[in-house]
């Protein structure tokens, strides 16, 4: 049985975020479509069994991208919440040191996109509030995101609810 934990990781160079295109998957445990088809994401994954958040976020980052991380930080944990799949919690790190060659990626296209630019990238509803924290430099933040099939329904910050648009 697949985690619900999952780690995503945005790495940091200069003014740009390494993003991965999701543009093609290997699907090897399941035949289920991949609802990040087509969206521009982080580097991340599932938990395998025993693995701490960590554990999680070097060897998904290694596997996708052939980097090997010497710096990261833990900046939230985000619930997500659908009417689709179960439930699932994802640490989201940020990553400014690393080693290594960018490799390519099974799962997408990897490219370096400037900061200012990934708000007008077909990404999450949801991501698109994580990405103003991580502009703001919030510490760290708990955040849930509801969605309805695509559409973002709830917001909630730290406990406190956040007003989406289209509700």
């Amino acid at each position: 049985m697949r985690s619900n934990l999952t780690t995503l990781c945005y790495i940091e160079k200069e003014d740009s975020y390494l993003m991965l295109h999701r543009v093609k998957k290997e699907e090897e445990h399941s035949k289920k479509e991949d609802i990040n088809k087509d969206k521009w994401i982080g580097v991340g994954g599932h938990f395998e069994a025993g693995e701490s958040p960590e554990e999680c976020l070097l060897r998904e980052v290694r596997e996708e991208t052939g980097l090997v991380l010497t710096s990261w930080k833990l900046r939230g944990v985000v619930t997500f919440s659908t009417d689709t799949y179960a439930t699932e919690y994802m640490f989201l790190y940020t990553a400014d040191g690393y080693e290594g060659t960018l490799q390519e990626c099974d799962e997408g296209i990897l490219e370096w996109v400037r900061k200012t630019e990934v708000c007008g990238l077909p990404i999450w509803e949801g991501d698109r509030i994580f990405f103003r924290l991580l502009t703001e430099g919030a510490d760290f933040f708990s955040l849930k995101l509801t969605y309805q099939g695509d559409r973002l329904i709830e917001a909630v910050l730290n406990g406190q609810a956040l007003k989406v648009a289209g509700i």
